[in-house]
């Protein structure tokens, strides 16, 4: 049975047990009923979701890893340029688009299948990479 707040929590050590330890058999540490404040309940729920759109968030991030990953490798192929510059430039082409990061290397990576680069996406792309080499100079 499935405790919920209008019941009663069973306890799971008589008073025999605590005299049995050398307590005073009037002590009771189990309370016959636990029930938890409506507040408390508000916080854990709210705890809760919090914690579950963190768990989303993470398995998305997880998911999408590789794809950005591999964005990240053609940029750094097109560039040339390092890791964090091949970062920095797929961010900028998201902001500049605004278009999510994770759809701006899918589409990147699409690339390699025969899909076209999408216009917005390309000339950001473009721009970035040109920025980057005249800051090289």
């Amino acid at each position: 049975m499935n405790a919920t707040s209008d019941q009663v929590v069973p306890r799971t050590r008589s008073r025999a047990h605590g005299a049995a330890q050398g307590q005073d058999p009037a002590y009771d540490p189990w309370p016959e009923a636990c029930p938890v404040p409506p507040v408390e309940q508000v916080a854990r729920t709210a705890e809760l979701d919090r914690l579950r759109a963190e768990v989303a968030g993470l398995r998305r991030a997880m998911e999408t890893r590789p794809l950005i990953d591999q964005a990240r490798g053609m940029v750094m192929a097109l560039g040339p340029c390092s890791a964090e510059t091949a970062w920095q430039v797929l961010v900028e082409v998201s902001q500049h688009t605004n278009i999510k990061l994770r759809e701006v290397a899918a589409a990147l990576t699409a690339t390699t299948e025969g899909a076209a680069l999408p216009a917005p996406v390309e000339r950001s792309l473009a721009a970035a990479l040109r920025r980057r080499r005249s800051t090289r100079r």
